[in-house]
């Protein structure tokens, strides 16, 4: 989430806990989307194949899934990553070869805000 769109879409209300860039808020606008499908908000922060990464899933109104958090030295569990569970539960599909992650291709970029087009 850029600079700019944090500011403008946070109301200085307390988020979802855990998360960097979640602004206060957003959780309720990512409710009010998941009326018409499944949305989520996932953060990644990695340096030399190591960090965190964050995720959560609305649907129908309500939060389905998480938040999920995988610290700094802690390992997948057998459902993967959160970034992973969170694209499953939006109905990506990876192959044996790779995980969702890399099947969106989010991994082609080293900085979330070129995720954004």
């Amino acid at each position: 989430m850029t600079d700019q769109l944090f500011d403008a879409a946070t109301d200085g209300t307390e988020g979802l806990p855990g998360f960097w860039r979640l602004p206060g808020g957003f959780d309720k606008r990512l409710a009010d989307w998941s009326a018409a499908g499944a949305v989520a908000y996932v953060e990644a922060e990695y340096f030399g194949g190591v960090g965190e990464q964050h995720a959560a899933v609305w649907a129908d109104g309500a939060v389905v899934l998480g938040p999920l958090h995988v610290l700094e030295g802690q390992p997948f569990g057998s459902a993967g990553s959160p970034i992973s569970q969170a694209l499953q539960r939006l109905g990506v599909v990876a192959d044996a070869a790779t995980d969702e992650f890399a099947t969106v291709e989010l991994d082609r970029h080293r900085h979330s805000e070129d995720w954004i087009a």
